[in-house]
């Protein structure tokens, strides 16, 4: 489904800078994997999300998507087809347009519509019914600008508006990080309802240990550019967080460091 090859970048190559973020990294994704990822700061998880989303050329390397090479493909025209939230719920939105304005232009591009098409009335109730599924009432303020939500609403709407048409891959990028714990468990039910429902293939980025373990079917570490563990199946039932540290440990070499991974 979804398969990264030999994949390499280096920021500022040549210079005091120099920053080798992703170093020979492969991985493959089967269709409706849901594979939460686990790393240090600088580990190189935002850096793989980006090579993924087009935001930058590779030096060297493929990405390939159900067949098809997207190496190239520009960012804009990936976002038809990969679904991305972010750590920052301001991020993903327009917060001076409407509910139904945000939806209308994420539905449009992501059922590959004109953005100059016209929104129909049937749209509209399936906006409705959609947002009701949240349970946050936003479907009875459709016209209400996006900026007056709070962030878990926002989060909330982000997470459907990534997910209206089903996108081939989901990326979450601590999408829950941001939040207060309450609205976090609640934002993070909503993913794995959506995600389980619509067999949606995904990749999620988490400093939370116990999540990284429970949800989906496998478990990605990544240290210095490249994942050291990929963790699934009958390796992965009842594994520890422990255990896991220790498997940390003895692929990589070293502890891992991060204080607020250990300590969530």
């Amino acid at each position: 489904m979804l398969s990264l090859s030999h994949i390499y970048k280096t920021f500022n190559a040549g210079t005091i800078h120099e920053k080798k973020a992703l170093q020979d990294l492969n991985l493959h994704l089967s269709s409706g994997d849901f594979a939460t990822i686990v790393g240090s700061n600088g580990a190189g998880k935002s850096t793989l999300f980006n090579a993924i989303s087009g935001s930058f050329l590779l030096d060297r390397g493929s990405v390939v998507l159900e067949g098809e090479d997207i190496t190239f493909l520009q960012e804009h025209k990936r976002s038809k087809f990969i679904g991305r939230l972010f750590q920052d719920p301001l991020m993903g939105t327009a917060p001076h347009m409407s509910i139904e304005e945000n939806l209308s232009v994420s539905y449009l591009r992501a059922s590959h519509s004109s953005l100059f098409s016209r929104v129909k009335k049937k749209d509209r109730e399936f906006f409705r019914e959609q947002l009701s599924l949240l349970e946050m009432g936003l479907e009875d303020r459709m016209n209400h600008p996006v900026g007056l939500l709070s962030g878990g609403q926002r989060q909330a709407l982000t997470l459907l508006m990534a997910t209206m048409v089903t996108p081939k891959l989901l990326l979450l990028d601590e999408h829950t990080a941001a939040l207060d714990p309450k609205t976090a468990d609640k934002v993070l039910e909503l993913t794995r309802n959506i995600v389980e429902e619509r067999k949606i293939t995904c990749l999620m980025i988490t400093h939370n240990m116990h999540q990284a373990l429970e949800l989906g079917n496998r478990t990605l570490m990544m240290d210095q550019g490249n994942i050291v563990l990929d963790l699934f199946g009958r390796e992965r039932e009842g594994l520890s967080v422990d255990k896991l540290l220790e498997l940390f440990m003895a692929k990589a070499g070293k502890a891992l460091d991060n204080d607020r991974i250990l300590l969530s």
